[in-house]
């Protein structure tokens, strides 16, 4: 209890702000609609990875805002934790489970990140695939969600440093991006 005394302080509201918005971003309705994105406990927590990861991925480009980016996560562990012990998990599993979702957050951050490293999208697709769709995606479901994907790491990295410090976060539009895919004449499917 004594060790908090030491740290930094950390922007409390700042932290709230920015998860919260990660979290409304991940549940909005489009994303299991649109993306085919299995709308149950795993599609809804591989979401909120998928968000976490590219706003931490943006957090942590910019050395002054990785204290920030470090307390985002404490506040995603703190909330996962609250809800293992909601759903009835044991004291004693918790923090077996809270190994499972920091490997979880830790693999999957990195796939994104090596996949959004690399030129083309073949990496990007394997890792939404594997990581979103369980290795199976519904027909352009995962071409789409790679568009997202590239527009919203082009987006978090036009932020202003500064204004993600305040807590201002702005994401891309998935309907937007859905509605651009669909009018695009390279693509051959239909949603």
């Amino acid at each position: 209890m004594i060790f908090p005394l030491f740290r930094r302080n950390r922007p409390t509201g700042t932290i709230s702000a920015l998860y919260g918005m990660i979290v409304a971003q991940a549940r909005r309705p489009c994303f299991y609609r649109d993306y085919a994105v299995a709308d149950t406990v795993n599609g809804r927590f591989d979401l909120l990875i998928l968000h976490l990861a590219l706003v931490s991925g943006r957090l942590l480009q910019d050395p002054a805002l990785a204290e920030l980016g470090q307390g985002v996560f404490d506040r995603f562990c703190r909330d996962m934790d609250d809800n293992l012990r909601e759903m009835g998990i044991s004291d004693l599993k918790v923090p077996k489970e809270m190994r499972r979702i920091g490997e979880a957050f830790y693999g999957r951050a990195q796939a994104y990140r090596q996949a959004l490293d690399t030129d083309g999208d073949r990496a990007l697709l394997e890792a939404v695939t594997r990581n979103i769709y369980g290795g199976s995606a519904p027909a352009g479901a995962a071409e789409l969600l790679a568009a997202y994907i590239r527009r919203t790491t082009r987006d978090l990295a036009a932020q202003d440093a500064a204004a993600l410090a305040q807590g201002v976060l702005a994401f891309p539009d998935p309907e937007a991006v859905v509605a651009t895919y669909k009018d695009s004449a390279l693509r051959d499917w239909q949603l």
